[in-house]
């Protein structure tokens, strides 16, 4: 069926956004959207911290020493978020837009795919295992929540970040998995740059359900 959305709102954040504010502020997005709110995309960075999602057990949290640790409410179990990972949350409103999340999972699988692409690096999915895979590494985590037929959270891209803290801990629940990003196959990675490129997939490979949204931009 054809149907018209609403136009997709982009925010650019371009200083660390605190985790807690962060999520409150999807939260209450959430809580108060109507059935012609239009659907937000956020592209940011958080500073240093663990998250535990809501499948997530404290002894895959092996010595997060002075690190943060949040237990937050999205799918999935830990990871750790920290400056030169791009995080991107959908707030998407699924039932307007006639979309399963098990097809949104694939979306935004494939839109990191995409991405990885232009850059020449060759990526994979897993099966029971969301996210993205670069030679048996994980360059991408996802974890999503659904309330009311909306959803937020998304999707972290390690682009050009520091990685040992992922050494603290057992990615998203598997001991001795091993985590990318993608500085290490393309040196002269340029972040903003990355940030643009994974807008434009997001928007036009996982946002455009029916009819192509206009998209307007905000930056901060």
């Amino acid at each position: 069926m054809n149907r018209t959305l609403p136009p997709l709102r982009v925010q650019i954040f371009h200083e660390l956004q605190d985790y807690a504010t962060t999520w409150a502020a999807m939260r209450a997005f959430t809580a108060t959207r109507t059935a012609t709110t239009p659907d937000e995309l956020w592209l940011l960075e958080h500073p240093p911290l663990f998250t535990l999602g809501q499948a997530g057990r404290p002894e895959h949290l092996l010595a997060p020493g002075a690190i943060p640790v949040f237990q937050t409410d999205r799918g999935g179990q830990v990871t750790y978020h920290g400056p030169g990972q791009l995080v991107a949350y959908l707030l998407l409103d699924l039932r307007r837009a006639g979309i399963g999340i098990k097809r949104l999972v694939a979306q935004l699988e494939q839109a990191v795919m995409l991405l990885l692409a232009q850059y020449g690096v060759q990526s994979e999915r897993r099966v029971n295992a969301p996210g993205v895979y670069v030679a048996e590494a994980k360059i991408a985590a996802l974890g999503l929540r659904v309330r009311q037929g909306c959803c937020y959270h998304g999707v972290a891209l390690n682009v050009d970040m520091d990685l040992a803290p992922f050494q603290r801990i057992n990615p998203c629940g598997y001991s001795g998995l091993a985590v990318t990003q993608l500085a290490d196959f393309c040196p002269s990675i340029q972040f903003a740059d990355v940030r643009q490129a994974l807008s434009t997939q997001l928007q036009s490979t996982i946002l455009a359900f029916s009819n192509p949204l206009a998209a307007s931009s905000f930056q901060h």
